[in-house]
């Protein structure tokens, strides 16, 4: 008896990790059946053949799915298949690449939406729980802690560069398969769309917040978004002492790359340079930025503040479309 008692004695320090444990598993059963896997097939001589496969996230009740961009890519029709076997066809509706967004759309589900929650109040620490549905794996789950908010990410699409903004940072591993799925915090609330286009084993995600809400309407309502872009790779910075009584802000967006022949570098925009406002409003996150980056803002002047060596410089873009999407 003593053994035993001895034995059983460490589970009573084991609180902490059983309520993380029981609110990884609550989250994985709520949201698992919102995921779908997808692949989006082609049409060739042999017949169909397999071109994007990846997750999605049913968001209505009537069957639309999201997704991402590149999970869709050069596509227009495929399957669906969710955690409890149910299968429908879909077709694509629109896709966004600057966002890595798609959205596509199959049957009316025997399922309910997922509740979409606000990347906007996320905080550096806080857990999150990845869930994703690659084929044969339904229900595939990680999870961790955000480690990054306001990450900008170049990536390659063929031979063109382009900038994910806003992207949320996790220790939550991804795979390929996962990405398009949900990115949940502890309430269920899907808060992200996870992506793995920058390399497997890197957890993440597209915000779900008020910009992206904008471009999944675009996209349901026309079928693509009319994107400007400055082709920036920047990161949200605090600024010193010094900064924020020359300035009268604490934040701003340090440039980390400009990319070549972009309406940034034609602004003649370094990188090292912060940030500070554009169109007259103030910067300090990604978002803050991509919220001005829509339709109305292409072929327009741009005027841009930004502290470079503690000196005030103000510079005029004139932003273009987004080249590619669909």
């Amino acid at each position: 008896m003593d053994q035993a008692r001895e034995y059983s004695s460490p589970a009573s320090d084991d609180g902490p990790l059983d309520s993380y444990s029981e609110t990884v598993m609550r989250v994985a059963e709520t949201v698992t059946p919102h995921v779908a896997a997808i692949e989006m097939t082609g049409k060739g001589r042999n017949g169909r053949f397999r071109v994007g496969a990846g997750s999605a996230v049913l968001f209505t009740e009537d069957g639309y799915l999201l997704t991402n961009s590149h999970v869709v890519a050069g596509t227009q029709e495929g399957h669906a298949v969710f955690a409890d076997g149910s299968r429908t066809d879909v077709e694509l509706v629109g896709a966004d690449a600057l966002s890595d967004l798609a959205v596509v759309r199959g049957r009316a589900p025997k399922v309910a939406p997922a509740e979409f929650g606000d990347a906007e109040s996320l905080r550096v620490g806080q857990l999150v729980i990845a869930v994703g549905n690659p084929l044969g794996l339904a229900g595939s789950v990680t999870a961790g802690v955000v480690s990054g908010l306001g990450r900008a990410i170049p990536v390659w699409a063929g031979s063109n560069r382009r900038v994910i903004e806003d992207v949320i940072q996790t220790d939550a591993a991804l795979n390929s398969g996962s990405s398009g799925g949900a990115l949940a915090d502890s309430r269920s609330r899907i808060v992200g769309i996870n992506t793995a286009v920058a390399g497997a084993g890197l957890g993440l995600a597209v915000p779900i917040n008020a910009t992206t809400r904008r471009i999944i309407s675009a996209l349901l309502a026309d079928g693509r978004v009319r994107r400007a872009y400055l082709g920036v790779v920047s990161t949200p910075i605090r600024l010193n002492a010094s900064a924020v009584v020359r300035t009268g802000q604490r934040d701003g967006l340090r440039v980390v790359e400009v990319l070549a022949g972009s309406p940034a570098d034609n602004a003649g925009m370094s990188a090292g340079d912060i940030l500070l406002s554009a169109g007259g409003r103030q910067v300090s996150n990604a978002e803050s930025l991509q919220k001005l980056l829509f339709a109305d803002a292409i072929g327009q002047p741009l005027h841009i503040a930004v502290l470079r060596d503690g000196r005030e410089k103000d510079l005029v873009a004139v932003p273009e479309e987004m080249a590619g999407n669909p």
